[in-house]
């Protein structure tokens, strides 16, 4: 169970974002003033915060900001109904871990959290990511499938990093092209599906199942196969 501080000043946009944490065994705060939550972040611990962008007393750029200048490192997922691609760009390097506009999916919104939290429980020091006969080393750049040496382009690479962090775990296309591609928004290209058939090609063996699924209308999943 994490305790993640909601920072949101429309109360049925709180009240949805409360209510699906808890479904998902989480421990929400509620607070709907900047100034009030600065307070909070500050002198209690949170394992996460989700950050309306246009809050009354301090708004979310300002209040990010100040965390970060006071070395406060919680992950921050910030929340707005500016879509614009700048607004998102200017909101990640303002200090914004990740960024989800209005209106959005909960089911996403769960996911990125999770996707926060697991991030800030992961030990610094890992250099070895593996998945079932998958192992990918990150210092020397290597991937190998049940011991054998499978060579990856940059992005496929990278893209392999990404579903390995989230093994288990669905990952939607705009995630993927957040993450990976550094795009903040869909450009409607193939560019995913291609990479993905890629990756496939080359770490399927036969008589396995693949360790990428494709889940319908949500994204994608790596598993331990």
């Amino acid at each position: 169970m994490a305790r993640i501080l909601v920072i949101e000043d429309d109360p049925s946009t709180a009240e949805e974002i409360v209510t699906e944490l808890k479904v998902h065994g989480h421990h929400p705060v509620h607070v709907a003033d900047g100034a009030a939550a600065l307070e909070r972040a500050c002198h209690e611990s949170f394992d996460t915060i989700t950050l309306d962008r246009m809050l009354p007393g301090l708004d979310g750029l300002a209040l990010v900001a100040r965390l970060r200048q006071r070395h406060i490192d919680v992950p921050v997922l910030m929340i707005s109904a500016l879509s614009d691609v700048d607004e998102r760009i200017e909101g990640l390097r303002g200090g914004g871990d990740d960024y989800l506009t209005k209106p959005f999916a909960t089911g996403e919104m769960i996911a990125r959290i999770e996707v926060l939290l697991r991030r800030g429980r992961a030990p610094t020091d890992t250099t070895v990511l593996r998945a079932g006969g998958i192992e990918m080393d990150l210092v020397r750049r290597q991937v190998a499938v049940d011991g054998e040496p499978v060579r990856l382009l940059h992005m496929e690479f990278r893209l392999l990093e990404f579903l390995l962090r989230n093994m288990g775990e669905v990952v939607s296309r705009r995630m993927i092209f957040e993450q990976v591609w550094g795009y903040y928004f869909d450009p409607g290209a193939n560019l995913i599906n291609v990479h993905i058939a890629r990756l496939r090609r080359k770490l399927d063996r036969p008589g396995r199942m693949s360790a990428i699924s494709t889940i319908k209308g949500e994204g994608y999943r790596l598993d331990a196969v």
